[in-house]
């Protein structure tokens, strides 16, 4: 029957709510003219005000939904009712009660209706009970509906046991929309809290306990099968530490975003999402600062291998600042086809994008797209990358890293690019690989071209692995996890500094606001990430027990791989200074023999297998070449 009603249309419901309320207009009167005369009925007064009440029943119900239709009572979605919705009510039923009483003055001024001898305390108390019953009318129908939900959730399948964590303006509003979706999504049975004030309370009639470092412990005493993690507003180590403690459970975790961006994204419990790798790194993200991203206002950008991972995020993020034109220059055509379309749908062909297809080895081509565009800023994200890869064909890395940089940065001094920005990485401190060896040969290079140039500003930027990039960690072992195991790790003891494709764009943007030229930038990355913590989380993430459902096996440290990498070299520790943003920090450009550079790039042009790695060291002497470095 509950299940008929709910279903029934929509003016049938409005129709229906407003008979309810006549009914209990007219019965709060009567009932309040027989309270204030003691339910005496051989009182002629009492009979009288009664047979008046009769004929007024018309004229009251008619003033009454007037109101309430304009307050908004028969249009509101009584089953999400809240403070607005009973605030609306009361004055809606204030109002008119005041209204029934001029009404009723204005009766007995031209001897309509004999009502100039009704006692105040029969509009008071007639209207206390119309307050009270249809606010509480609206109150039945929203728990009646939820009782009708929750049943026919149960009825299908079992409704999962959620545990909130966070009992405050975030945690109510999660459990608004879980209520709201019928709690379909999962009924919460507990909310977990740190704040001792709110512990051994209710919000919403369900029990706040706490901390959350007994997480486990409520886990069990209150058989929870879903953890949901809505306190956004704790410090980044907070939030990682709890998103930790949670997933030693074994239960499904999900987590809200801020609460700016569930008021403005997605619409309610669409913004609840699992909880991801990332959301296990103790380390906040690096935010733009506008002011110092306002020199891509208006400029023409050149982004090469803006197809690649990191590359496409950097469009990204540049076009958030309103530049003139954005040049992908990417040797892959697809991926940056796929990006000129995610653009321009975002944001409408303004900026405009550009697709050029060429290779910064390819100095001529370089020559043409310039000429072409004409860019006043270029971030170079086009290199290999890969470490093993490169072991085995160094001259590739050698050609693409070290002469695309040279090539792209020579080609932007000629046309008088006003900012050049390339991307590094922590393996060029003190690498024990190629790809290292010749990342740090670009650092120098930049270098070299900021000290002979005036018009452009040459700068680096170095940061860590970066989650999530193509042939980076992670997804290499989601794959292996979705192939069900095992995972494979190098070393138990190996660790490594990681950033999320985002952040490292942003982090970029921002070094080309703020160079001066010559600099190198580094991210205060916080502590290094133990590889193999990363792999039994994601295990953990995608459902599963480590070593349990899928095994870990260790490789062994592949060709060039070191168990550490680091930030900056030790003669840059000594000068290395702060900028605007606290997690960013410079270093000062070493003294470098720029002739033994010119001299050993020109020795690297007739590059060979034999003698590769010989002349990389004579540029980059801390190159230290492991015993990993070599095939048996």
């Amino acid at each position: 029957m509950l299940k008929k009603l709910y279903s029934t249309s929509l003016l049938t419901k409005k129709i229906a709510l407003m008979l309810v309320d006549v009914l209990i207009i007219n019965l709060s009167f009567v009932f309040a003219v027989c309270l204030v005369y003691d339910f005496d009925f051989g009182d002629k007064m009492l009979i009288d005000l009664l047979k008046l009440a009769l004929i007024r029943v018309p004229f009251v119900s008619t003033v009454f939904v007037i109101i309430f239709r304009a307050f908004g009572l028969y249009r509101s979605m009584w089953q999400y009712a809240g403070a607005y919705e009973l605030t609306q009510c009361v004055m809606a039923t204030i109002i008119s009660s005041v209204a029934c009483v001029g009404m009723d003055k204005i009766f007995a001024y031209v001897k309509f209706l004999r009502f100039s001898n009704v006692k105040p305390a029969i509009y008071i108390t007639s209207m206390l009970l119309i307050l009270i019953l249809c606010c509480a009318d609206r109150m039945l129908y929203r728990v009646v509906r939820r009782s009708v939900l929750l049943r026919g959730v149960q009825s299908g399948k079992k409704i999962s046991r959620v545990m909130i964590v966070g009992a405050g303006n975030m945690g109510s509003i999660v459990f608004s929309e879980l209520e709201g979706n019928g709690f379909r999504m999962g009924k919460p049975v507990v909310f977990v809290d740190d704040n001792v004030s709110k512990q051994n309370r209710r919000l919403s009639g369900v029990p706040v306990v706490g901390g959350c470092d007994r997480i486990p412990e409520f886990v069990k005493a209150y058989r929870v099968d879903t953890i949901i993690l809505a306190f956004p507003s704790a410090s980044s180590k907070r939030q990682a530490d709890v998103a930790k403690i949670a997933l030693s459970t074994g239960c499904k975790l999900k987590v809200t975003p801020s609460l700016l961006e569930f008021n403005t994204a997605k619409k309610g419990l669409q913004n609840i999402r699992n909880v991801e790798i990332t959301d296990l790194l103790s380390r906040p993200e690096v935010r733009l600062n506008n002011k110092v991203c306002a020199y891509i206002e208006g400029s023409v950008v050149l982004v090469t291998g803006g197809g690649g991972s990191i590359g496409s995020e950097l469009c990204r993020q540049i076009a958030k600042y309103n530049p003139s034109k954005i040049i992908i220059f990417d040797n892959y055509e697809n991926n940056a086809f796929e990006l000129k379309n995610n653009l321009d749908y975002i944001y409408e062909g303004k900026p405009k994008i550009e697709i050029r297809i060429g290779s910064v080895q390819d100095k001529g081509r370089l020559r043409e797209v310039f000429q072409e565009f004409r860019p006043s800023i270029v971030f170079h994200a086009a290199a290999h990358k890969h470490v093993p890869l490169m072991e085995e064909s160094p001259c590739e890395a050698v050609k693409n890293n070290i002469f695309g940089t040279y090539n792209t940065a020579e080609v932007a001094a000629e046309f008088k690019v006003k900012n050049f920005v390339i991307l590094s990485t922590d393996k060029a401190v003190n690498p024990a690989n190629v790809m290292g060896a010749t990342k740090r040969v670009t650092e120098l290079i930049v270098q070299y071209f900021d000290s002979i140039t005036e018009d452009t500003k040459f700068a680096a930027v170095r940061f860590g692995n970066v989650l999530g990039s193509n042939g980076s960690v992670i997804p290499t072992f989601k794959k292996q996890i979705e192939y069900g195991g095992p995972v494979t790790v190098t070393d138990p003891n190996i660790t490594r500094y990681f950033m999320t494709i985002p952040e490292a764009a942003q982090l970029v943007v921002q070094a080309g606001g703020l160079s001066k030229g010559g600099e190198i930038f580094v991210l205060d990355m916080g502590e290094p990430v133990k590889i193999l913590s990363l792999a039994e989380n994601l295990i953990k993430l995608s459902g599963m027990v480590p070593y349990v459902d899928i095994d870990i096996v260790f490789t062994g440290l592949r060709p060039g791989e070191k168990l550490y990498e680091e930030l900056s070299m030790e003669e840059e520790q000594a000068d290395r200074q702060m900028t605007a943003n606290n997690k960013i920090f410079v270093t000062i450009p070493v003294l470098n023999d720029y002739d033994v550079l010119l001299k050993t790039l020109e020795e690297l042009k007739h590059v060979n297998e034999n003698n590769v790695r010989s002349l990389l060291k004579k540029i980059v002497p801390n190159f230290i070449e492991s015993e990993n470095n070599y095939d048996d």
